[in-house]
């Protein structure tokens, strides 16, 4: 069983990949940090290099491309299933779950913002309109996952729960 976690930036992906992984005694894959990993440098960094289109061309290749073992937990890019056909591919390979939360909470979550190449540089109310016309955008892909659950205070087994609960 393949899991990809979706949603937006800060929602708790990576955080949630290694905590179900480690309920699936499973492996976690975190695509940026294998992006980060293959390109020497950082999302930020190939952000200001290349632009973002070659970015999003860089996810959907690496995406489709890792060797996945049977069983492990995929954290997506916030941007991932919204370009290309990633979130097809993610629907025919595993099961995708949208980690969902709403802009207030996510505002409260992204602290460190330098590191974040789309929001640098953003208070918090610039930030907040940012992510509401974002979630706009991304929420007709996001709601394409075959489970979408409120991420805020979720607990790794509450979430594996209702992932069991699909495959049943």
């Amino acid at each position: 069983m393949k899991i990809f976690l979706v949603g937006f930036m800060g929602c708790g992906k990576s955080t949630k990949a290694k905590q179900l992984a480690n309920l699936l005694a499973c492996p976690a894959i975190d695509i940026d940090a294998v992006i980060v990993e293959q390109q020497g440098m950082s999302i930020a960094d190939y952000f200001a290099a290349n632009g973002e289109a070659a970015f999003r061309e860089l996810e959907n290749e690496v995406l489709k491309s890792l060797d996945y073992p049977g069983t492990c937990v995929v954290a997506t890019g916030g941007g991932l299933p919204c370009f290309l056909d990633n979130m097809q591919w993610m629907n025919e390979h595993g099961i995708t779950v949208y980690l969902e939360m709403t802009p207030p909470q996510l505002v409260s979550r992204l602290h460190n913002r330098e590191k974040r190449p789309l929001i640098k540089g953003m208070d918090d109310e610039q930030l907040l309109a940012f992510i509401v016309g974002k979630l706009e955008e991304r929420n007709p892909f996001y709601h394409q996952s075959k489970l979408s659950i409120n991420a805020f205070d979720l607990d790794a087994k509450v979430l594996l729960e209702e992932i069991e609960k699909l495959k049943a």
